[in-house]
């Protein structure tokens, strides 16, 4: 269904205020504007397998449940067993039947992502989405155990080679990679992905990376486009996550009463995993509808700032 001029119009205003789009408000607004899509089918996912990255707590959570409704058996990768079993037994109490299975993988430390994803292909032949939720804001600089910036290991290098290692169970399938909006603030640093110059900041390096993810995301596509694999980022909008509670505090008291739930910054992570057709490829997404990656013309990268990216990319993911 097309959607009216009126209702694109009232979406991308409140897109761009920020305080209405990002919130419960936009979300709430927007599911009763004119050619809002539609909800994915009961049973939508079923006999399909879905990968969720950071399942453990937040949006992960979240992202889990509203698969797991759909009907997919959900592959839970988590850092800490102890804590994701006990998730796992609630959301089984929840949705009696539901198939969750649980994976242990330290998403930023590359050596165990290869290990990881060579377990995990010999058990699943077919793997229909991964999630990339897993989420990290050190507090001071910190490297991964190959030497990179924390934040870029775990949201841009661990799944990069993740889902490079899993292309023979993912062919036809879909890559999620959720982003943040706070990446609208931050030019593509292909000049520094490390984050070795100028003081740290845990939330610039935070959404830098985030920006690294939705710049990528178009060259990831076409990477992975003879195997039928399509990529999607996606921000959840403003949500009360752990993330949030933890290293925005003060942000989180000013606008507690309008922040999502879990369920509610989840939302077009679920649908882009179970929405037929597939989006098309290397779109960013919020709200179920495909949205600018940039705003501010000091943050547009040109193409080549994405060209330097990538060739980053590439080498320390180790593509060839």
């Amino acid at each position: 269904m097309a959607r009216p001029l009126l209702a694109r119009a009232v979406d991308a205003a409140m897109d761009r205020s920020l305080v209405l789009g990002y919130t419960t408000i936009g979300l709430a607004v927007r599911r009763t504007l004119p050619g809002w899509p539609a909800d994915p089918p009961a049973g939508a996912l079923a006999g399909r397998h879905v990968l969720v990255t950071g399942a453990s707590s937040g949006l992960g959570i979240a992202t889990v449940e509203g698969l797991a409704r759909l009907g997919a058996t959900v592959h839970m990768l988590v850092r800490d067993e102890e804590k994701g079993a006990g998730v796992a037994d609630r959301l089984r109490a929840v949705l009696p039947g539901t198939e969750l299975l649980l994976w242990r993988c330290d998403v930023g430390d590359l050596d165990d992502v290869r290990r990881f994803a060579a377990d995990f292909a010999e058990e699943v032949p077919e793997l229909h989405a991964i999630v990339h939720n897993a989420g990290v804001m050190p507090p001071t600089r910190t490297e991964s155990a190959q030497g990179h910036e924390l934040s870029m290991a775990v949201h841009v290098l661990g799944p990069v080679v993740m889902t490079e290692a899993l292309r023979g169970p993912l062919v036809g399938g879909r890559v999620v990679l959720v982003s943040s909006g706070g990446m609208y603030g931050q030019a593509l640093r292909a000049d520094d992905p490390g984050y070795l110059t100028g003081d740290y900041s845990p939330t610039t390096a935070y959404a830098r990376s985030k920006r690294m993810q939705v710049e990528m995301g178009p060259l990831l596509g076409e990477r992975w486009a003879g195997d039928g694999i399509t990529v999607a980022t996606m921000h959840p909008g403003w949500a009360d996550t752990p993330g949030v509670q933890e290293s925005l505090p003060r942000f989180r008291s000013i606008t507690r009463p309008v922040l999502r739930d879990d369920a509610q910054g989840a939302d077009t992570s679920v649908w882009l995993a179970a929405v037929e057709p597939a989006p098309p490829t290397g779109r960013f997404w919020h709200d179920r509808v495909e949205r600018p990656t940039s705003i501010l013309p000091t943050t547009r990268p040109n193409p080549d700032a994405r060209a330097r990216a990538w060739l980053w990319l590439t080498e320390a993911a180790g593509l060839g």
